[in-house]
């Protein structure tokens, strides 16, 4: 059988490589955070412990096979101490890069690179205590913008208006380019916040863009029941602050800082709706208005890390342009012309800010199957073996962690949420995280089963 490198323990990454351990193969994990997961752990909300609970429990199920072998806290960059030259130094038989979109998308703004203006990917991994933005200076101001109108626009709402517990916000205002009528977040989630949202300012605003909405044929007494049905269900919410507040048609066009460099004004265009052949499209006008804030959250997607080593163009990783099943999972470069052989993505490293769990799940075990199909024609070859690998990353200066180190994590996290009174605890950066699972090593007497 053959042996096969996973890069990236999210969703996408773990159960293409259960699958590829189901059917007989070996597979090695390298994943650059210490605990796998990936956005299943340092995405979803924070205080959905009960859905995480249950990820981790799949995850675990995972690592629990015996030819599955795990290392964490090992970051893959081209010219570094392990990069995809390295990787194939060892000779597998394939490998699946389910590294996730770990770009940012900018806006391409003026003043853009004033403080207080954070990407909505990077703020989310902050209140998840991802290492390193865990303990990095998020901090927010009194009057948030948010950029753009989906799911992550209202967890971050949500966390800025309920959970925070430095809450000094009193508005969140957001920004999105289009109408009401193209709100993208689920009914849900939103109800999480619908009680923030200040009603007369809504309807006061769905009159400014009233004349712009029919122009293209939209019907703006449909949006309590098609985007908004919380106005519908509560008409009468009465709110104090915080409060929420929305801003469409819209688009930031520059950003003015104050002395210090904080963002403090937010100059923004009024957009036009036009009808494309049928598709609503925003466009930007020469008009232009300014809104008073103190933070700005870029909710607008994600992008491929081109520093990974694979070949990236304009839509991110490159893969095969061919018309078969298999084309958009093979690695392709544009440059040579030709494939990387055995070599694929999955997840978001195939297609960015595409769902969430189920989605990149389903999207790990499809590149597996392509990855099993390859392997049927593929060549044998002499893999290096988890404990050679383990030789290497010690030689190289890498401290990676194994199965059994995780199993140790989880210990010294229990027993850190029952000093603290908490149901479950985080440690906020790699350093802590090292020592407290090599602390508990020592300190814990009895056996840990390890899988």
């Amino acid at each position: 059988m053959a042996t096969v490198f996973v890069i990236g323990a999210g969703p996408a990454g773990l159960f293409a490589g259960q699958k590829l351990a189901l059917a007989g193969h070996e597979v090695v994990i390298f994943n650059r955070d210490i605990k796998p997961g990936g956005l299943a752990e340092y995405g979803i909300y924070p205080l959905k412990e009960k859905m995480k609970a249950g990820l981790r429990k799949q995850f675990a199920k995972v690592l629990s096979l015996p030819n599955v072998h795990y290392f964490g806290h090992v970051p893959l960059r081209a010219n570094s101490a392990f990069s995809i030259d390295t990787l194939r130094g060892l000779c597998p038989a394939a490998i699946v890069f389910a590294v996730g979109a770990q770009g940012t998308k900018k806006l391409g703004l003026v003043g853009e690179s004033a403080s207080c203006i954070f990407s909505a990917k990077d703020f989310v991994y902050h209140y998840n205590q991802l290492p390193p933005f865990g303990t990095r200076d998020f901090s927010t101001g009194k009057r948030v913008a948010i950029v753009g109108m989906g799911n992550v626009m209202v967890d971050i709402a949500r966390w800025l208006l309920r959970d925070n517990p430095n809450r000094q916000t009193e508005e969140v205002v957001v920004l999105a380019r289009r109408g009401p009528l193209e709100a993208k977040f689920d009914e849900k989630e939103f109800a999480n916040i619908q009680m923030y949202l200040e009603r007369s300012a809504f309807y006061d605003e769905m009159e400014r863009v009233q004349q712009q909405m029919a122009t293209v044929g939209q019907d703006i007494g449909k949006v309590p029941q098609e985007t908004f049905p919380c106005l519908v269900k509560y008409p009468d919410q009465q709110i104090s602050q915080p409060r929420l507040t929305f801003r469409f048609l819209t688009s930031p066009f520059a950003a003015l800082s104050d002395n210090n460099g904080r963002i403090a004004r937010l100059v923004v265009s009024e957009n036009a709706l036009i009808n494309r052949d049928g598709k609503i499209e925003a466009r930007t006008t020469l008009q232009t208005s300014e809104l008073d804030v103190d933070t700005m959250i870029v909710a607008i997607g994600d992008n491929h890390d081109p520093s990974v080593g694979l070949p990236c163009g304009d839509d991110g990783y490159t893969t095969n342009p061919e018309s078969t099943p298999e084309a958009p999972y093979e690695v392709y470069d544009r440059k040579t012309a030709r494939l990387l052989e055995g070599m694929f993505v999955a997840g978001w490293a195939r297609k960015p800010s595409e769902g969430l769990v189920g989605i990149a799940r389903h999207d790990g075990e499809v590149a597996a199957a392509h990855v099993l199909r390859y392997l049927n024609g593929a060549c044998d070859r002499l893999s290096a073996s988890a404990d050679e690998i383990a030789s290497i990353l010690e030689r190289k200066g890498i401290q990676a962690v194994s199965k059994p180190d995780l199993v140790w994590l989880s210990v010294a996290e229990d027993r850190e949420a029952e000093l603290r009174g908490c149901a479950y605890h985080k440690f906020s950066d790699d350093a802590s995280m090292l020592a407290a699972l090599e602390r508990t090593k020592v300190e814990c007497s009895d056996p840990v089963a390890v899988p």
